[in-house]
């Protein structure tokens, strides 16, 4: 049984991992230790059913590091130090939230620290869990409708007051963008980033460079064709996937907010009317549940961490093509780390 620690209680710690974490405990209660979940976060004293403490070490001292997840919901730039003093104080088992890296020196300051220290981790992007994606996954599987030809993701939501009070996302392409990313790699392989597109968000006159929406189009070594559009502007929420086969077009819908946790898939064969079907996709649970459930049994395998750290590598070269400068010294800095 394994205890939890939530560092970072913002957004992502409290509002979405705190309840689908009592959700998951609620329903598998042999893989969760008994008492309160603890959190560390010098900018929340307190937090609804989180016991707060004042940091990492006092964590350490209530509940055995070798036993405890650590979900850490921390702002990307500040993963890395987290990250080592995490393991300094002997935890392993970390669940990081979305994206794992904000560009390619990030990435190798996590894998130098994932080497050195021995840290078991998994990347929190519920579209990796979620029912939705297993059923796309399992009809490419099987080739029923023959190869596929292109994936075409739309990512849709209005994010103004979370852009002007919150510098955690960089860029438009670090909010959405990193989920569609990871499922791509999933259903299509390893992939070279085509082109991006980076555009402004502006509110009664401000100007938020690269805030506004993303656009990535890529080409995967198995010969599919990806467009990802993500709209942080768009009145309306919308999440939808659609694969082109051979022979059918499947559309899904992923749910839009934790107000329903419901998915739709149709399939549209040629001369057939379309096949609709509606299901339960709570992923975050059910991504948490499968996290905690493998680190009780086993140690080590990183979950989908190698499609994680592809959809990291497509993410910094979708950045670089909108800002070669910039990011090509990250680049080069990350290759010469």
């Amino acid at each position: 049984m394994l205890h939890t620690l939530i560092v970072g209680l913002g957004r992502s710690g409290q509002g979405l991992h705190a309840p689908s974490l009592a959700k998951a405990r609620a329903a598998a209660p042999e893989l969760f230790a008994p008492g309160p979940i603890l959190g560390y976060d010098p900018l929340h004293e307190r937090a609804d059913g989180i016991h707060v403490v004042d940091s990492p070490e006092e964590a350490a001292r209530l509940c055995p590091p070798e036993r405890t997840v650590v979900h850490l919901c921390t702002p990307p730039r500040l993963r890395v130090e987290m990250l080592g003093h995490l393991a300094d104080l002997g935890y392993r088992r970390i669940i990081v939230e979305k994206p794992l890296a904000l560009d390619l020196v990030e990435l190798a300051g996590i894998a130098r620290l994932r080497r050195s220290r021995g840290l078991d981790l998994n990347v929190a992007t519920p579209w990796s869990a979620s029912s939705l994606t297993r059923r796309l996954v399992a009809v490419r599987r099987s080739g029923v409708f023959g190869g596929l030809r292109a994936i075409t993701v739309v990512q849709n939501k209005p994010r103004f007051t979370r852009s002007l009070e919150s510098t955690s996302h960089p860029t438009a392409f670090d909010v959405e963008v990193p989920h569609a990313l990871a499922a791509a790699v999933s259903l299509a392989g390893d992939a070279d980033v085509v082109s991006a597109d980076l555009s402004d968000m502006t509110v009664e006159g401000l100007r938020m460079p690269g805030l506004g929406g993303a656009r990535v189009e890529l080409a995967h070594r198995s010969g599919t064709l990806t467009r990802i559009e993500s709209d942080l502007t768009c009145p309306t929420r919308e999440r939808r996937i659609v694969l082109e086969f051979d022979t059918a077009v499947l559309t899904g819908h992923y749910p839009c907010s934790e107000a329903d946790h419901t998915a739709q898939l149709s399939v549209t064969v040629a001369g057939r009317e379309p096949a609709r079907s509606v299901f339960p996709d709570d992923a975050l649970t059910a991504l948490l549940r499968s996290c905690y459930g493998r680190y009780s049994r086993s140690w080590g395998g990183g979950g989908d961490l190698p499609a994680q750290i592809e959809a990291v590598r497509l993410l910094a070269e979708a950045k670089r093509l909108c800002a070669p400068t910039t990011v090509a010294r990250e680049v080069d800095s990350a290759v010469g780390a």
